[in-house]
């Protein structure tokens, strides 16, 4: 549903919940994660640690791949430890894994994230910027290289019912009169977007540029 941070209790409550009662707390990380500190945003940004956390993307550095991991009594589980048995086709495929083991090295190198970080609340305050000249309501999530833009009069957007209460129809024009600026978006306002290494300030300046001529017309 885009990209939408819990609030700041919203973890805490479930990991309480889950201990109170016994249950798993199982945190789906295919979009979101990047290594950085733990390597796991929920650790790293709201001091949650799951039971059990999924993986995806990243770790395949875009090839085909998934991974899940957690506690070890749970993962001891599993076969051949365990009676529980697991596979999957692409499990361990030799070349997602040299493929996300290059890309794990690359962004584990000092000052990726930060770059990101800079990158990210850039893009993110420029469009703020630019939509408030043109008199447009606007909200842009972010956390570290991900962000979510929403067509919606509402202060912020902190859940599933904000989410659907934005403008679905405001934001595919601005897409496709983004694609006519050569700017290629995420095709959904429901699909979140994410900041890459490979992008300069340069590029997020243009892309506000961009995006403040769009707004001039939506």
């Amino acid at each position: 549903m885009n990209c939408v941070p819990p609030l700041p209790e919203f973890l805490p409550g479930l990991r309480a919940l889950c201990d109170e009662f016994g249950a798993l707390l199982i945190i789906d990380e295919v979009n979101d994660w990047l290594p950085r500190g733990t390597g796991l945003v929920p650790q790293d940004y709201y001091g949650v640690v799951p039971d059990l956390t999924c993986l995806g993307k990243i770790i395949g550095g875009g090839m085909p791949v998934g991974a899940f991991g957690g506690r070890r009594d749970v993962m001891d589980a599993l076969a051949p430890t365990g009676p529980v048995y697991q596979a999957g086709t692409l499990s361990g495929n030799p070349i997602a894994m040299a493929a996300g083991f290059a890309c794990l090295n690359e962004v584990a190198q000092p000052g990726v994230h930060e770059t990101l970080d800079e990158l990210t609340t850039r893009l993110a305050e420029g469009l703020l910027e630019a939509a408030k000249e043109a008199g447009i309501p606007l909200v842009v999530n972010h956390v570290g290289g991900m962000f979510g833009i929403f067509f919606t009069d509402a202060e912020s957007v902190t859940c599933y019912q904000d989410v659907m209460a934005c403008d679905v129809e405001r934001f595919k024009r601005f897409f496709h009169m983004m694609l006519d600026e050569g700017v290629y978006l995420a095709p959904s306002a429901f699909e979140a977007g994410f900041m890459s290494v490979a992008h300069s300030m340069e590029d997020i300046n243009n892309t506000i540029d961009a995006a403040r001529r769009v707004f001039a017309k939506l």
